[in-house]
């Protein structure tokens, strides 16, 4: 269904020459040269192509060529989980209903922060019990009311599945028809931590003991649960879970089914990716087990207090920008990497090389 071409690194010489260039010690700039690069990458691919049409010159990492970060839009997909009856959450699924009129109406630190770095933010019913009133400003991509429990059945059915990756390219693809190149995704779900960790554990192979933590702060007595209803959903499902579609279909939520395919449909795009936290994490994990050039797009913009994500990162050999131990999820942590991703494209763009700043080149 998404066709993404791979991040080249036919380039990258270039790129990395243009980046030691700069008055500075080489690597002086840590990781934000490391950024710089992989947006340059990310961004010659349709650089190339416009090349090849005669719209530009035949080398595009010249001095001409501006990396661009375009009406940065984070979008928080919210549904309700059955498995949230099992008690595997300090909140009732009411809590998600209540919190997505609090996103439409700009009251929640998701808000606060993309008011204050610039993101455009769109919030998406994906499937929550109580639909929000029509008056608030929520796209109606509704996949049901709420997910079945995994540890009794299939979360969902294949045909919610197919309409929820249908109504995210639709959405992706109306992201970029306004011109953007960067996307965040954020969620709002009880008992969504509870489901990443089982995604978790069916990819990764990994004890339960291993990916559940406390999410919003749950007692031991609580943790105890989710593993346990982890365990019954791993092996109700056993047979099943044998490809990313079907670990959707079985033990996945409405939000992260779209939320994973907007990421491939992101990449398809040829945009950023900047990934959040747990959950938004085990989406990635999806998308990169649907196709692997997804990655390529991807930064992983934090490492989140709850205890499996470090695990995550690990497995999929990533290195997150900031590690704040947030574990809000709403896509915070995706919005406080904006000002580094811009820290990344302005000195790439704007420092004076040692040849125009008639500066020594010692390095």
């Amino acid at each position: 269904m998404f066709e993404i071409q791979a991040v080249s690194c036919e380039h990258s010489e270039k790129i990395q020459a243009k980046i030691d260039g700069k008055t500075k010690p080489l690597g002086a700039l840590g990781d934000l040269e490391l950024l710089a690069k992989q947006i340059a990458q990310i961004q010659l691919i349709s650089t190339i192509a416009d090349t090849k049409n005669n719209i530009l010159n035949d080398d595009p990492t010249d001095t001409q060529h501006k990396l661009q970060l375009v009406s940065p839009h984070l979008t928080v997909f919210a549904g309700d989980h059955g498995i949230a009856s099992e008690g595997v959450s300090i909140a009732p699924s009411d809590v998600t209903s209540q919190m997505v009129a609090n996103f439409a109406n700009g009251g929640a630190a998701i808000n606060v922060l993309c008011r204050q770095f610039g993101w455009q933010l769109s919030v998406v019913d994906a499937g929550i019990l109580h639909p929000p009133a029509a008056s608030l400003p929520v796209i109606n991509q509704r996949l049901g009311y709420i997910t079945q429990a995994i540890n009794q059945q299939a979360a969902m059915t294949e045909a919610q599945v197919e309409q929820g990756f249908s109504f995210a390219l639709q959405h992706i693809n109306k992201i970029k028809a306004s011109g953007c190149n960067i996307v965040a995704f954020g969620e709002m779900g009880i008992g969504n931590t509870t489901i990443a960790s089982a995604i978790m554990a069916a990819i990764m192979k990994v004890p339960v003991s291993d990916v559940v933590g406390r999410g919003t702060g749950v007692s031991d007595d609580v943790v105890k649960k989710k593993q346990q209803v982890i365990e019954q959903a791993l092996a109700l499902h056993a047979e099943n879970l044998v490809d990313a579609k079907a670990i959707l279909r079985c033990i996945g939520g409405f939000e992260l089914v779209q939320i994973t395919a907007a990421m491939l449909a992101a990449a398809e795009n040829n945009m950023l990716i900047i990934v959040d936290g747990f959950i938004c994490t085990a989406a990635a994990m999806l998308a990169i087990e649907l196709n692997a050039n997804v990655k390529g797009y991807m930064v992983f913009a934090h490492c989140s207090g709850e205890q499996g994500h470090q695990k995550m990162l690990q497995w999929l050999n990533v290195k997150p920008l900031l590690n704040l131990g947030l574990r809000l999820g709403e896509g915070t942590g995706a919005a406080l990497a904006l000002p580094i991703l811009q820290a990344a494209v302005a000195f790439y763009n704007d420092m004076a090389s040692f040849v125009d700043a008639e500066v020594t080149d010692v390095t």
